[in-house]
This record gives C-alpha cells, sequence and structure tokens, in this order.
C-alpha cells in the first residue's frame, strides 16, 4: 500500500500537524505501508487560472508548467491521500486549498448525476486514491473542524472516492509542552493511539469506533488549556511588545 502524504502547513516542517503525522506514519509503516510525505509549502504551486485548459488543450495536464508536473502523478498513484494541515479561520490553509484546486485534471468537464441526485464532473481515472485528514487546532474542543470535515467530505464526493479517516486535534499547542513533565505522559499516550491508527488504516482501510473516540478525547481540560494559553500569549505579548 502507498500512503502519500500532503502537508499544507504553512510552517512546513515546524508546525504541530507534522507531529501528528509523523507519529501516524510510523504506524502505517509497522503495518507495511510505503508511506510518503510531501511538503507543499516547498513546492512551487502556482494559482489555478480557471481557463480549463487541462480539460481542453491538454486533457489530464495542467497547461502550467511547475511542480504540480510532478505532484499530480502521485496522488493518482497513491492507495491512500492523506491531507494534512492545521485550521486556519474555521477552514483550511491557502496553501491546501491552492493544491486541491490544481487536482482539477483528475477529472472530465462532462457534468454527471452521481448516486444522491447531486452532480459533480466525471472521473477521468478508473480508481483515485481514497482520502485521509490530519488536521490540529489552536482551540480547544472538536468543533473547530466542522467546515474542514464537510470540505473534504465534499471533496471525496467531487473525486470519486472514500473519506475513510478523520483525525482531528484541538489544543495543538499543547504539543509544544512535549518536554514538560507532566504532558509528557499524556502526549505519549496521544501518540500511541495515532501510530494505532496509521496500523488500522493500513490493515483496515478505516478506523475502529475505539481508536476515533481515543483519538477525540481532549489531552487536558479545556479551561487549564484555556488559561495556560492565554498566560502564554501574555508572555509572549510581552516579549515582543515595542516601547
Amino acid at each position: 500500500m502507498k500512503i502519500t502524504v500532503f502537508s499544507g502547513s504553512h510552517k512546513g516542517r515546524e508546525g504541530n500537524t507534522l507531529i501528528m503525522v509523523d507519529e501516524f506514519l510510523k504506524g502505517a509503516e509497522e503495518a507495511g505501508a510505503e508511506t510518503e510525505n510531501i511538503f507543499l509549502i516547498e513546492k512551487k504551486i502556482g494559482y489555478c487560472k480557471g481557463k480549463f485548459e487541462c480539460w481542453l488543450k491538454t486533457p489530464g495536464s495542467c497547461t502550467i508548467r511547475d511542480d504540480m508536473d510532478d505532484l499530480l502523478p502521485k496522488f493518482v498513484a497513491s492507495d491512500i491521500a492523506v491531507f494534512a494541515c492545521p485550521v486556519y479561520f474555521d477552514n483550511i490553509p491557502a496553501v491546501m486549498k491552492n493544491f486541491t484546486d490544481r487536482l482539477a485534471p483528475v477529472l472530465l468537464p462532462h457534468f454527471e448525476e452521481d448516486e444522491m441526485g447531486e452532480y459533480r464532473h466525471a472521473k477521468r481515472y478508473e480508481k483515485l486514491p481514497k482520502i485521509a485528514v490530519i488536521s490540529n487546532a489552536g482551540l480547544p474542543g472538536q468543533t473547530n473542524f466542522e467546515v474542514e470535515s464537510l470540505f473534504f467530505k465534499r471533496l471525496a464526493r467531487t473525486f470519486h472516492t472514500e473519506l475513510v479517516a478523520e483525525i482531528y486535534r484541538g489544543e495543538g499547542e499543547i504539543f509544544r509542552g512535549k518536554n514538560n513533565i507532566m504532558l509528557k505522559p499524556l502526549l505519549g499516550k496521544y501518540k500511541k493511539t495515532l501510530r494505532c491508527a496509521g496500523r488500522e488504516l493500513v490493515e483496515n482501510q478505516t478506523l475502529s469506533e475505539k481508536t476515533t473516540r481515543e483519538l477525540e478525547k481532549s489531552i487536558v481540560p479545556a479551561s487549564l488549556y484555556i488559561k495556560f494559553g492565554n498566560e502564554e500569549w501574555d508572555r509572549l505579548y510581552q516579549e515582543n511588545k515595542v516601547d
């Protein structure tokens, strides 16, 4: 099985999402998967021009010459494509949205009705990868991911495939406390569950209800996270304050 992660954080290799992805991929590799993590912020990906040339002039291929020449085949050749990104103002960040826009060549221009009576573009390929999502938000709570979850559900439908796993983590800044003596065992337990999720997705093409419940549990109480989070913001404000 080939699992390709498309990491869409503006922070690249420094983001909290990467901590989640690394643990997830450890589990996937333990189950025998071939994995790759691609940092979109490090790639040259131009904006879609909306001219439909990938459907009309060069069918199946964008006329913009950039790193999508390599990324599009990697997406198509994957068994599972993992979209990994933080939540920015209730939705995916710009670098991830730009990437998903540039996936348009995998579809055909023709319209069709799906099994739910809705409409979408026809598929160019017999099979496209199943989709998984890994995301974190700075705020506590699972409601931060409502818009993002809907987006990826619709994207999976658009691409004639399945959304097989959604891993969402509020309290994202808690990963910065990995050396804290109180947080270390709590984060260790969560990372172990992420590795379990990676193994399960490879072995079963889905996550068990038990693993999903464990992944959605708060690592620390929201009130405590907010208290220490606000204190940290105050400290940083004073540290960066210009006289």
